[in-house]
């Protein structure tokens, strides 16, 4: 499992540590992964040239001493000196010592910038807030018209380290060298897209308390999926109800059961006005005509894909006691209250827009700040939140770390796909994985599917479904 801590406690592991070693020792061991990582980006590093942006922290002395190393490997080296009377003195001299030039001010760093063939960002650390100084920002923009690689030190200048929101102009990097551990900003989005690839290099932080986010990789994912035993049957592996579609969108419902066919259940109750396509194409379904009450046992249900104005259905689903996830029509019909006060576990699963019209704000409001929307849904409504985006966030309320899976595609923003993972995240409930557990293992292997199906083309979402068995198998290999 990745982790990523704020920046609160880094600094209190890295202070901690800093106090038992010599002193610049913990600087040093990071400069060393950055020069390794800038080293096997460029390939070859006698010749090239290289420019640093330096700010006035410590992420400039990083870069600093990074250009000093690679200025002795032949590399030709410029460091930009932002705030040129407090650049780090030690890097400084350093740069100095190997070979490598300065300029001053961004007047002079356009010339260099456009002949680069790497830039190192160290203009901010992780502490910076409120996005870039206007000089600052002003160096992005040249940058942004240059051909020249980019290389973030910890994470690119101008994102917020802890929210992942980015205020204004920000570097894109093609690759940030971040130390110690993760930080929430480089899994999240929007900021996530600024980063590029990220390699974590170890300084040695031991770090404590609870990890502001999570991000679960195969072997989590495969400890966590449900295993039928010799003496199971389909109702001991449980049985989740969809409670979807509609005259006019009965797609939703044949997509809803789609994914809970695959998602570890052992029997799929509908109810709803779509019956007759759902047992069309799914003959296995156990399809009744009657209310949700009416419709037999089940362990956890789905409500609310293509569900329409049909908000009776979505009252009777909340009134059940047992796990219910609401989506799409679902999370506009149901009553606010209603959801604040069921005692079984609930799970609500909106994309920005939906997410947007809980909150009562601004759709780019959710957007920009991904991490603190969810985290405030997740209170505000006392349910475990899935919030749907590039990057899928996972929030419970009462606090503790946010899931956080990117295993996605931008092919998966296609009609269907939000109902095949309902469906799938359904499944997990009732096959007996609480909350936050059957949403991060249903975002997991649904994305994972939709980059299977894919492959690098257009996908449907009935081809989404279909690939979750192979993903699934992917996960337990």
């Amino acid at each position: 499992m990745r982790t990523a801590y704020s920046v609160e406690t880094v600094r209190v592991a890295e202070q901690e540590l800093m106090a038992r070693l010599p002193e610049g020792a913990l600087m040093q061991r990071a400069v060393a992964g950055l020069v390794a990582a800038c080293a096997e980006f460029l390939g070859r590093v006698y010749g090239t040239r290289i420019v640093l942006l330096v700010g006035s922290g410590d992420n400039g002395g990083d870069a600093l001493y990074a250009g000093a190393r690679l200025a002795k490997r032949g590399a030709g080296v410029t460091a930009v000196l932002l705030v040129p009377d407090r650049a780090h003195p030690g890097g400084l001299a350093a740069l100095l010592r190997a070979g490598g030039r300065v300029v001053r001010g961004t007047d002079a760093a356009e010339e260099p910038l456009r002949r680069a063939d790497l830039v190192v960002d160290g203009i901010v650390g992780i502490g910076g807030k409120g996005g870039l100084r206007p000089d600052a920002a002003k160096l992005v923009d040249v940058l942004g018209e240059t051909r020249a690689a980019v290389v973030a030190v910890d994470l690119p200048s101008g994102v917020d380290a802890d929210t992942g929101e980015v205020r204004g102009a920000a570097v894109r990097a093609d690759l940030t060298v971040t130390f110690g551990t993760h930080k929430p900003g480089l899994l999240v989005d929007p900021a996530r897209e600024y980063a590029g690839s990220v390699r974590l290099v170890d300084i040695g932080l031991a770090l404590p308390g609870e990890a502001e986010l999570e991000a679960l990789q195969h072997a989590d994912v495969a400890a966590l999926l449900p295993v039928p035993g010799a003496e199971s049957d389909k109702y001991r592996r449980g049985v989740v109800g969809i409670a979807a579609g509609s005259s006019r969108y009965p797609g939703a419902a044949v997509l809803a059961v789609s994914g809970a066919l695959r998602g570890g259940a052992g029997a799929v109750r509908y109810v709803g006005p779509a019956g007759d396509a759902v047992i069309a194409r799914f003959p296995e379904t156990l399809v009744s005509t009657g209310s949700p009450e009416q419709a037999g046992r089940v362990q956890a249900w789905v409500v609310g894909p293509g569900a329409g104005d049909d908000g009776d259905v979505v009252a009777a689903v909340l009134r059940a006691e047992v796990p219910v996830l609401v989506d799409a029509d679902g999370l506009r019909l149901a009553d606010r209250d209603a959801v604040r006060a069921r005692r079984a576990p609930t799970l609500l699963t909106p994309h920005a827009g939906e997410a947007a019209a809980l909150l009562g704000v601004p759709r780019e409001e959710v957007e920009g700040a991904r991490l603190t929307s969810v985290r405030e849904l997740a209170e505000r409504y006392r349910a475990t939140v899935l919030l749907k985006g590039s990057t899928t966030l996972i929030a419970s309320p009462g606090g503790g770390a946010v899931r956080v899976n990117s295993t996605g595609t931008g092919w998966l923003a296609t009609a269907g796909s939000g109902d095949v993972l309902s469906g799938l995240t359904g499944s997990l409930l009732a096959a007996g994985l609480d909350a936050p557990d059957a949403g991060s293992v249903g975002a997991y292997l649904h994305g994972l599917a939709g980059r299977l199906a894919a492959d690098g083309a257009p996908v449907g979402a009935h081809d989404v479904a279909e690939a979750v068995r192979e993903a699934w198998r992917d996960v337990m290999d």
